[in-house]
């Protein structure tokens, strides 16, 4: 079970979380006009997502919306889960169900940053670093939660270190899933636009998504069922089929400072624990997480065996099982 929570970010920009603590609520998947075929069983996943300015719109397989509460047990330690580019919260439901159900009883809370999922998506933006850093400082301290553990997928761990980096006082503890400091190159971006370009978009059924994305994708070497429902999660059915959520330009723009410019700088200002997650066949290369891991003052290093990019995603039971004990350690420590 969990709750949506309305929040907003520093510069007043709508967002959106689910707090996974939450006591009642809807059940995840019945949101007003939520129709997402069903999360099939995982699978190995990469990531790598079709354009249209519009009013943001419900994010498929999420719980309506509750007023914001802070409100949980007092012995929690919060833990507050940032997606990567074109996620949503959604997409943490069986990871963060595992942390919030376990033994260290966190208060676990997904957030939907800005341009994504039920957050708005403002035609002029911005989508800075600055911007998506600047509203998860805003989310941690409008719901109470300093010191947060700070749990960070793809472009969702660049936001959380350069936080903990920026604002030590709000962050007690981090984790690093699957996200280069290095950057990727101009190459990089014009291979995205292409990408976008060729989606076949709109979509006539959820099958097709599912299908396009497992498996008839150029980017896709082998069929990837599990890569197919993480793309069905962010579609909306519209009057001439299904679109992304949301929109690719702002995507683009999103990415860039990680295309143009690495980020080795701000790892090493990270003062609190630490940990460096990969997927054995992710994008973060074992010798670059290392070299992350040596970087960081208080890191670590966790590796999960046949998971991809998406290892929350496809392989939340390993994810926690490499997560929990670090959490364990940092909180009592």
């Amino acid at each position: 079970m969990a709750r949506r929570l309305d929040v907003t970010g520093a510069d007043g920009i709508r967002l959106a979380a689910l707090d996974f603590t939450a006591e009642g609520g809807p059940r995840e998947g019945a949101g007003p006009g939520a129709r997402t075929p069903a999360r099939p069983p995982v699978a190995i996943a990469r990531q790598p997502s079709a354009p249209e300015d519009r009013p943001a719109a419900p994010a498929p397989a999420v719980p309506s919306s509750v007023p914001s509460d802070s409100s949980a047990p007092a012995d929690t330690a919060p833990v507050l889960l940032l997606h990567g580019l074109m996620g949503h919260a959604g997409h943490w439901a069986p990871a963060a169900r595992l942390l919030a159900e376990g033994p260290g009883r966190h208060r676990v809370i997904a957030l939907d940053q800005r341009g994504h999922g039920a957050a708005a998506k403002p035609p002029g933006g911005p989508f800075t670093r600055e911007a998506y850093v600047a509203d998860a400082a805003a989310v941690v301290e409008r719901l109470g939660l300093a010191p947060v553990t700070l749990v960070g997928h793809s472009m969702g761990a660049l936001t959380a270190w350069q936080l903990a980096a920026e604002r030590p006082d709000l962050v007690g503890a981090l984790v690093i899933c699957d996200m280069r400091a290095s950057a990727l190159g101009a190459a990089s971006q014009r291979a995205w636009q292409d990408w976008f370009a060729g989606w076949p978009a709109p979509f006539p059924s959820p099958e097709a998504v599912h299908r396009w994305f497992g498996a008839e994708d150029p980017w896709v070497e082998t069929p990837n069922p599990a890569r197919g429902a993480f793309f069905a999660e962010v579609m909306t059915e519209r009057p001439d089929g299904w679109h992304p959520v949301f929109d690719p330009a702002q995507m683009l723009t999103s990415r860039e400072t990680w295309v143009h410019d690495a980020h080795w700088d701000s790892l090493a200002q990270v003062r609190c624990p630490t940990l460096v997650v990969r997927g054995l066949d992710g994008e973060l290369g074992r010798a670059e997480a290392q070299e992350m891991v040596r970087v960081l003052p208080r890191g670590a290093y966790a590796e999960i065996p046949d998971a991809g990019h998406l290892l929350h995603y496809t392989h939340p039971e390993a994810w926690a099982e490499a997560v929990t004990p670090f959490l364990t350690g940092a909180l009592t420590t």
